[in-house]
This record gives structure tokens, sequence and C-alpha cells, in this order.
């Protein structure tokens, strides 16, 4: 890959831009939060001049944040957070039509993956947009001429911002992150509706299981387990959890569902989705427990929490018998397949979350990289939660969209809560 080419992006076809266009088009359609911050952002220039590396899913979605980001004045480039997530057409629209350096093939190799995220980095960022926390290690271990630029950056997912905390803890973060992630209106909604939606949709579209009747294990129980599990029983699931926290599984008992340790849960599972945030959660003990055809997937951000050195030791052979399904056969005959290589099934075997709820996700990164200009000079290196005046404005707005209405308290309800005396 040349220098000269990394200047303009790098992505699979250019050819592929007038679907990524249309696709873009029909995202921001189903984005009326995003759209009103955008107007506003046109007008007051809130990023002027501003240089915003992003790595973040490319998709129609993120499309509309970058061209918000721009819309407000910033100086954007954009590559891709995960090497399955990626939809060339959008890559190749943002270059073309947008004007938005983007660096993202769809299956590109580990060396072009971070070739990728060392051009973002030649931006020479001010603001570090993440997903999965990549660019910013990359610029603290590899690129620390660069940290004195940077002001703040923001975070989207659980697993970046678990990083970013260990980091922060350790003193080796050097300017303020706000975690997007743990926003109301993210991980409420993102994680539990977005995640449940689209992890299932991935399974679909790679399988065409039917899911009624089949027992599907679901690796954790934060919010995007909840969504997974929400999903799966409305289909006819009949849904195990595997929990290492007491209150988050006595929670799944109470939703109805069955909660067992991963080494049970391995010998009754036909399909398995694990969105832990953690390492190897299915490994060579339960895969060796597992019955002939049962289907592992995961819908974490890295393609650690699936043993797959495990998986290959304990098999004789492999083919991919669909598209990003591979079967591997293991030694005693059965048979396992895995899904997208263990990445992030929603988005590499379907489209990632729907825009309506992305809408209100990349709405709270927008409005974090305007209060970030505002306030990072009196912020320290740290971790922060989205401002709760920003989460509830979002809200808001997505629920006029929607064209529902709140109550207002009366006075007397104001006075009544605010005294200790009333109530008596």
């Amino acid at each position: 890959m040349a220098t000269a080419e990394l200047k303009k992006g790098d992505v699979k076809d250019m050819g592929l831009a007038d679907a990524g266009k249309r696709k873009i088009e029909w995202a921001l359609q189903q984005m009326p939060v995003l759209q009103s911050i955008r107007k506003r952002f046109i007008k007051e220039q809130p990023l002027k001049g501003l240089r915003i590396s992003a790595c973040l899913h490319v998709t129609s979605e993120t499309a509309n944040l970058m061209m918000t980001l721009r819309d407000g004045g910033a100086d954007a480039v954009l590559c891709a957070s995960n090497p399955l997530s990626t939809q060339d057409e959008v890559a190749a629209s943002l270059n073309r039509d947008f004007n938005i350096p983007t660096y993202a093939i769809k299956g590109e190799d580990n060396e072009t993956y971070y070739a990728h995220l060392s051009a973002a980095l030649e931006h020479k960022p001010q603001m570090t947009m993440d997903d999965g926390a990549d660019l910013v290690t990359m610029l603290l271990t590899k690129r620390t001429d660069l940290v004195p630029n940077v002001i703040a950056g923001t975070e989207e997912t659980t697993t970046g911002v678990i990083r970013l905390r260990a980091m922060a803890k350790d003193g080796a973060l050097k300017f303020p992150i706000v975690a997007v992630n743990d926003a109301q209106t993210k991980h409420f909604f993102d994680n539990r509706y977005g995640t449940g939606h689209s992890t299932i949709d991935g399974v679909i579209r790679a399988t065409n299981i039917l899911l009624a009747g089949q027992k599907v294990v679901i690796a954790g129980y934060g919010w995007c387990g909840r969504g997974v599990a929400m999903r799966a029983k409305g289909l006819g699931s009949d849904v195990i959890v595997t929990e290492i926290d007491p209150v988050k599984g006595i929670e799944a008992v109470m939703d109805g569902f069955r909660v067992l340790p991963m080494a049970e849960a391995a010998r009754e599972g036909d399909i398995f989705i694990t969105v832990t945030g953690n390492k190897n959660v299915i490994r060579a003990e339960h895969f060796e427990a597992m019955k002939s055809g049962a289907v592992v997937c995961n819908s974490g951000h890295f393609n650690v929490e699936i043993d797959l050195p495990a998986l290959e030791r304990l098999s004789t052979g492999k083919r991919e018998v669909r598209p990003l399904v591979d079967e591997f056969l293991l030694k005693d005959g059965r048979k396992v397949y895995l899904i997208a290589e263990g990445r992030l099934v929603n988005l590499a075997t379907a489209e990632g979350h729907p825009a309506a709820v992305m809408d209100m996700s990349f709405a709270n990164q927008a409005l974090s990289a305007e209060y970030l200009r505002q306030h990072a000079k009196d912020m320290k290196p740290q971790v922060y939660v989205v401002p709760e005046h920003l989460d509830k404005e979002i809200a808001r707005l997505k629920l006029e969209s929607m064209g529902h209405k709140l109550d207002k308290l009366t006075a007397e309800q104001e006075r009544y809560l605010a005294s200790w005396q009333e109530g008596t």
C-alpha cells in the first residue's frame, strides 16, 4: 500500500460508491436525532478546524455520523475498527462523494488493518473516536509523538471502556475520554435492542437455522446478553444463560431463563453466542462436550471469547460450508460450526444495528465531541460518562421524533419532591 493511496483513503472498489451513497441516504431517513444535530452543527460550526481520527465500524450509520462531524467543521478521517464489519460500498462513497478519507476493506488482513490504523493517526488527530480502543492503544504505545496534539477522545464499546479504565488506573491514559458506551441512551438501547436484533439477524443470515425449538446458550447477561436472550426467546428458542455475576444470574432466572455453568450448558446447547467482553469463554473442555452440529459464534468486540486455537487443535479438518461458516471436524467425528471466524457476528454476517438505534448512539458521539471541544482543558486523563443533560436531551429528541410526548411536573409536585416535610 503506497503512502499516496493512504492519503486518499484505501477502499476495495470505488465503483461501489453509487450503491454506498444510496445505503447512506436510506439510513439517514431513520436517524432523525442525528439529523437535527447536524442541522445545528452546520449553523454553529462547533468543531471548526478540529482534526478527528475515528476508528469505527464502517457502516451506513457511521457514514452519517462522519458527515455530521464534517458539517460541524471537523477535519475527519475514518478507519475500520474490525476487519469483517466494513461495508465496502459505504467506504467507497465516503471517499468519493463526501470527501471523508476512509481506510477500510472488508476482510482485510491484520497487516492492512494496522496500516489503516496508522493512516488514521497520520492525520495527527486532536480528538480520537474509538470502537474498541485500538486507535488509542496504538497512539499511546507506538505514536507517542502525537499525544501532545490530542485534547480528548470518545469510546463506543463496553470492551473499549474496560481497556481505557485499565489504562487510566495504570496511569497510561494521557487525555480524557468520554465513555459513550455508558450513556443510558446508548447501552440501554444500542446494546440491548441493537445487539439483540443484529446478532440474531447475523446468525440467521449465516446459517438459515430455524431458532424455534433450538437450545441457545448465551454467555453473559449484561445489556447485550439481555437483548440477545430476549430476541432468541421471542423466536421460540429455549435460552440458557451462563454468568459469573450472581446479580445478573438471578436477573436472568427472573426473566425466565435457566442459568448454568458453561461446562453443563455445553452438553445441551445447539447454538452458542458469546457476549461477555472476556477471553476464552468457550474453551477446549466445552468443545469436547458439545453435541455434533453445534453452532458457535461471538458478538463481543474482539475475537477472543472463543478459544480458536483450541478448536483448531481438537480438529482434524476444516472447510467452509456456507459463506463465513466453517465446519470443524473433531477427532471423534463430531462437527462444530463456527460463524465469521469468531468475530462480531452481527456485523460480519449481517449489517449491524438498525439505523434507528444507532441514531441515539451516534448522537451521543457527536454531542460528546462538541462537549469535549468546550471542556477538555478542564478535564483529567480519566474516563468520563456522558453528561446527564446530553443523555436526556437525546432521549427527548428521540421520543419527539417518534411522535411521543412526556408529562410535566406541576408546581405542587415539584415542591413535594423537593421538600422533606411533605408526605407526613
